[in-house]
């Protein structure tokens, strides 16, 4: 009984996008589905670990491609786990992903002309089936799943439009086949020798055989003319082994790029990769890539990372988190042990000794292919580095406060913009190097802009001393750089916490200045405290201002106003500490303070004042502006 079911709504405006957008790369349905195939078929070894059964009748796996020019179809079958009809309905009629609604978004949000830039949004999503669409005007899957009986199999239709009818139908053999009803602008892919093309340029890594019907030529009527005709006989197209197992010397850039492509589900090339065999206590073999482009989801911290894991060449689980920490989930690539039992679960992973020394074997070699990027001085591997961090630096300083043992590999590949550069290329090493003579700290401020970094008032003694500031402006940095002292050897000092000591770079004639200031408005000091009692924690004297009137500080080793406001606008908690005011003592508003009858008005503008210069907003805006307001008038 045939029964009729609607798209997700995301579905329906993907396929839509699909459609419209990857038209200038039509031929990557055939990596997506071909990829699908194979992916059944891994998942029908898995199973059979446990259940030989479910394999017995059609032990050799495959991927078979058959096409009828006549009936203007593609069909590609294997003989993988297969669907069951609820899983159809399930698979291939929702998305059933984290952050679906937003990637949605960011892909209407791209102009329709940059048909590239959502091509590669899409691929980094991963359509896989719905890439089909691109082709066909109507799809139609036929599948049982492993171990139902042949009554049970399930077809699946659709146009690609709003809905899809789903069938109950008789098959007797296991697996999926999905054919592709072409388009009339399509019909070339009807072809054995264009669909050969496509398969060893996408799919020649896969190490299952993918067979194709062969063609051979007929000779027309009294040897008239002629035409290319398919037979009964198969051929395998693909090298049918699994790249990562073949010596390195044997694979081409091009292989390693399709092959990174094709497990990542990308349009762009990597940007680096690693292959390696690693004998000894724990023999595996890695091939690791780090991608050109940030993925949409990159901050989804829940997201499983994107190694698969594979035993003996048989495939065990995609995205293994326990290969590789948190902070590195952008490394795409796959590591095939020879140690771990088949039957290893993630739990077992968490514990495994072999997993340990394979994460971190995998850890030392991402770095290692960072650093090799960071230190050379060929100018694209310097552009290379340049595009990794503008993509990754952000999620690699995470790193900072998870992985304790390469804290001072990551500090050393960490970039910053700073007051003398707006370009996020200054590394600490950078920074020290050119520090003052007489400098005893590295200095930094976090804020939420660049700009909002540049006119903080807290640079303005350091802007008159002539020293370097390290502006930092990811969200992620004052939560990292909290497990961060110094760098070699060298403390580390934000110009918004605790008081301002330059050392030997502030002269004692200023050193005294500052004391007798704060002894000379000892009086206004405490009746501005009183003022703003519910509001600052303590009023001083600035020794870090030139220009402003006020500043707000936080106690050394307290959390800043601004990652307050971050963690409170995330729904987190976050603790309610109050700020220090630090006041000029030689700036015309503090002067004007003594002995005003607007003393209170002026104290809590000045203490407002110094909020917004550092991207806060006052408690209770309308009482701000009434109060500026009637001084005005």
């Amino acid at each position: 009984m045939s029964t009729k079911h609607s798209f997700q709504a995301e579905v329906a405006q993907l396929l839509h996008l699909v459609t419209h957008s990857l038209y200038s790369n039509k031929e990557i349905f055939v990596r997506e589905l071909i990829s699908n195939a194979s992916d059944a078929c891994d998942k029908l070894r898995f199973e059979g670990l446990n259940n030989a059964a479910l394999y017995e009748d059609a032990p050799n796996l495959e991927v078979r491609v058959a096409f009828d020019k006549a009936a203007k179809t593609l069909t590609i079958t294997d003989n993988g786990i297969g669907l069951s009809a609820q899983e159809a309905i399930d698979n291939l009629g929702t998305i059933a992903k984290s952050g679906t609604r937003e990637f949605m978004g960011k892909l209407e949000s791209q102009k329709q002309s940059d048909a590239k830039e959502q091509g590669a949004l899409i691929g980094q999503f991963g359509v896989g089936f719905y890439s089909g669409f691109i082709v066909a005007d109507k799809i139609t899957v036929e599948s049982r799943r492993a171990g139902l009986a042949a009554s049970e199999g399930v077809r699946w239709v659709s146009t690609g439009t709003g809905d899809f009818e789903v069938d109950a139908i008789e098959r007797p053999a296991r697996g999926t086949s999905v054919t592709l009803h072409l388009r009339e602008d399509a019909l070339d892919y009807a072809s054995a020798w264009k669909l050969k093309g496509i398969i060893n340029k996408y799919a020649d890594h896969i190490s299952l055989p993918i067979l194709i019907q062969k063609e051979e030529w007929k000779e027309g009527e009294d040897n008239k003319g002629g035409e290319m005709v398919t037979t009964d006989v198969w051929e395998t197209v693909n090298q049918a082994s699994a790249l990562w197992t073949r010596p390195k010397k044997d694979v081409s850039d091009e292989q390693y790029t399709e092959f990174y492509k094709a497990v990542s589900r990308d349009f762009e090339p990597p940007l680096a990769w690693s292959h390696n065999r690693v004998e000894g206590s724990t023999e595996y073999t890695q091939l690791l890539f780090i991608p050109s482009k940030a993925p949409h989801d990159l901050w989804n911290r829940e997201k499983r990372g994107g190694v698969k894991l594979y035993v003996k060449r048989v495939f065990i689980m995609d995205d293994a988190e326990a290969l590789l920490p948190v902070y590195m989930r952008f490394v795409k690539g796959v590591v095939d042990s020879a140690d771990l039992p088949l039957n290893v679960s993630r739990e077992l992973l968490q514990e495994s000794r072999d997993v340990k020394a394979i994460r971190e074997g995998n850890t030392r070699r991402v770095l290692s292919m960072l650093e090799d990027l960071a230190k050379s001085e060929d100018q694209a591997q310097k552009d290379k580095f340049a595009s990794f961090y503008a993509e990754f630096g952000g999620v690699l300083k995470e790193g900072l406060g998870e992985d304790f043992a390469n804290r001072e590999r990551l500090a050393k590949l960490l970039r910053f913009s700073t007051t003398s550069s707006d370009a996020v290329s200054v590394s600490f090493a950078d920074y020290k190097a050119r520090m003052k003579e007489g400098q005893e700290a590295i200095y930094y401020i976090t804020a939420e802009t660049l700009a909002a970094a540049k006119s903080s008032p807290q640079l303005e003694v350091f802007k008159k001393k002539g020293i370097e500031v390290l502006l930092m402006t990811d969200r992620v940095d004052e939560w990292a750089l909290g497990f961060m002292n110094e760098f070699d050897g060298t403390p580390l000092q934000s110009v918004a916490k605790g008081a301002v000591d330059l050392g030997t770079l502030q002269d004692e004639a200023e050193k005294k200045a500052a004391e007798e200031a704060a002894e000379t408005f000892k009086p206004l000091l405490a009746k501005l405290k009183e003022a703003l009692k519910d509001k600052a924690e303590d009023v001083r004297v600035t020794s870090r201002l030139v220009d402003s009137p006020a500043c707000l500080v936080v106690q050394d080793g307290g959390m800043s106003n601004q990652l307050a406001r971050m963690l409170k606008q995330a729904g987190q908690s976050a603790p309610d500490t109050k700020p220090v005011l630090e006041v000029n003592t030689e700036h015309a508003l503090v002067k004007k303070l003594e002995g005003s009858v607007h003393f209170h008005d002026l104290a809590h503008i000045l203490f407002d004042q110094a909020l917004l210069a550092e991207g806060g907003m006052p408690a209770d805006p309308a009482a701000y502006v009434k109060r500026v307001n009637a001084l005005l008038a």
